[in-house]
């Protein structure tokens, strides 16, 4: 029955015949062990329940990630009716019945560890994935990756998209790894590449695709994702182009989501952009000098009394008619500068958060400038006592 099976599946099956000596040898080995422990079975004048275990702990764990379950059902299938076939051949036609009943009852079994063999594998490669994906995470965070990162992202299923972005919030209650994979299904949806990790407290997830390139999309993505987050502020890093720049990413992220406290009025999720005064306050470098260099610096080289307007302005509290007496000019004069501030930096001083934003960049502005070097006094001239007399 054996050599009959194996010559059905070579003539049923291409895949079958490409394999090589080795794993054709341990399907008939299979299919061996299953026939032999079907008369071992059947012949028990009280049989148990049988097993299919034995028929698969024959074969290497090996098989299992060479042979797909889609194949060995066809491996199972063809043996029944290789069997069946034979029975009806040899066997009396009032045995027949009782065999075949028998064969389905075994064949069933059989079924069940196949799905048993393969379930667990998958449960094993499972474990590995999350345990790789974790490690990626992790490199990402310390800002170590390299090309060995790069790789065993691609083994995740990471397409290396143009634009990527780093996202941190509160890990959620429960099974964490439920989590990450609902997430990871949302974004296939969105045509997102996903890499997440759950390290303490905190969950980090990394986005990718084509989609994520401005701040507008990326915050409307995010906010879609944001309810598998726990309680708390959903803080997005900005956008770089490459994982091995996922590192700067990371850092303002988990930077704004420790500053994000001092916000609690913060939409969900928000920026790293819009954290940068509690982040500055928080002691980020990185945000101070980007609130002096892009905020003051700009507005200093614009001219045109935008500096000067903006400081009349906040001191005055926000009042245009008492800015413009200090300044001893027209109010419009002031509206339309108030206007050119905005276009400049990006930030409306009539908006108290952006207010409160241009204030600290003007402090941090002078803190951070070059001070002049001081003139050194003029050395005197010597007097020719010649002269004197």
């Amino acid at each position: 029955m054996t050599t009959a099976t194996i010559a059905e599946m070579e003539a049923r099956y291409r895949w079958f015949r490409d394999l090589d000596a080795e794993h054709r040898s341990w399907i008939t080995l299979v299919a061996q062990t299953g026939i032999d422990g079907f008369v071992t079975w059947f012949a028990d004048p009280d049989p148990a329940a049988p097993t299919g275990s034995d028929v698969f702990g024959s074969a290497p764990r090996e098989l299992a990630r060479r042979i797909s379950l889609a194949q060995t059902v066809e491996l199972v299938k063809t043996t029944i009716e290789v069997v069946e076939t034979q029975i009806d051949e040899v066997m009396p036609k009032a045995d027949r019945p009782v065999l075949h009943a028998a064969i389905v009852q075994y064949s069933r079994e059989v079924a069940f560890a196949a799905a048993e063999v393969y379930a667990r594998a998958a449960e094993l490669r499972g474990a590995w994935d999350a345990r790789l994906e974790a490690l990626v995470v992790d490199a990402v965070v310390r800002g170590d990756t390299d090309e060995t990162v790069l790789s065993r992202a691609s083994a995740l299923g990471w397409r290396s998209p143009a634009a990527i972005v780093v996202v941190v919030g509160r890990s959620p209650e429960g099974d964490g790894s439920q989590t990450l994979e609902a997430i990871r299904h949302n974004a296939a949806i969105g045509r997102v590449d996903m890499l997440g990790s759950i390290q303490g407290d905190r969950m980090i997830v990394i986005l990718g695709g084509d989609g994520l390139h401005s701040e507008t999309s990326t915050l409307g993505l995010v906010g879609s994702l944001a309810s598998f987050f726990g309680p708390g502020p959903v803080v997005v890093g900005p956008v770089v182009a490459h994982l091995m720049e996922a590192g700067g990413s990371t850092r303002e992220a988990l930077s704004g989501y420790r500053a994000a406290v001092a916000w609690p009025e913060a939409p969900r999720p928000v920026s790293t952009h819009d954290l940068l005064p509690e982040r500055a306050l928080a002691g980020d470098g990185h945000a101070r000098r980007a609130l002096a260099r892009e905020l003051y610096d700009p507005l200093l080289a614009a001219g045109g009394g935008l500096l000067e307007t903006l400081i009349s302005f906040l001191d005055q509290g926000s009042s245009v008619e008492a800015a413009a007496r200090a300044l001893f000019v027209h109010p419009n004069t002031v509206r339309y500068r108030l206007r050119r501030i905005h276009e400049v930096s990006g930030y409306s001083p009539t908006d108290p958060r952006d207010a409160y934003a241009l204030r600290l960049a003007l402090t941090l502005g002078r803190l951070l400038s070059k001070p002049e070097p001081a003139k050194a006094a003029p050395r005197p001239t010597p007097i020719d006592a010649r002269a004197v007399v």
